[in-house]
C-alpha cells in the first residue's frame, strides 16, 4: 500500500511517507493520528509537481504493517477500515485531508 503524507510538520513523516504505526481518518475525512511535531522543520512540498521535481521519498511500507481505521462515508471503508491500496493526506489549509476519499 502506497501511504503518502503532505503534511510535512507531522511528528508521522519521513519525506511524504506516514511512519505511525495506526492511522485513524475521521468522520470528517481528517487523519486523527497527526501530531504537529514543534521544532520540525517544514520540508517543501514537491510532490505537487512530481512530473518536474523528483522528490526525495522514504522507503513505501507493507499494508501490513499499518492499521488504518476509516470512519468516512467512503468507498474505500470496509467495516471500519480502508481497503484502499493507497491514500494521500494532504495539506490543505491545517487540516490533514485524505485526498483518496472517494464519497459512497
Amino acid at each position: 500500500m502506497d501511504i503518502r503524507c503532505r503534511k510535512g510538520l507531522c511528528k508521522y513523516n519521513d519525506r511524504f511517507v506516514c511512519k505511525a504505526k495506526e492511522i485513524l481518518v475521521d468522520s470528517k475525512v481528517v487523519c486523527s493520528t497527526f501530531i504537529k511535531e514543534s521544532g520540525k522543520q517544514n520540508v517543501q512540498d514537491i510532490t505537487k509537481r512530481l512530473f518536474e521535481i523528483q522528490p526525495s521519498f522514504a522507503p513505501q511500507r507493507d499494508c501490513k504493517a499499518l492499521d488504518i481505521q476509516c470512519k468516512a462515508d467512503c468507498q474505500f471503508n470496509h467495516n471500519g477500515r480502508c481497503v484502499s491500496n493507497g491514500i494521500t493526506i494532504n495539506s490543505i489549509k491545517e487540516n490533514p485531508y485524505c485526498i483518496s476519499f472517494l464519497r459512497k
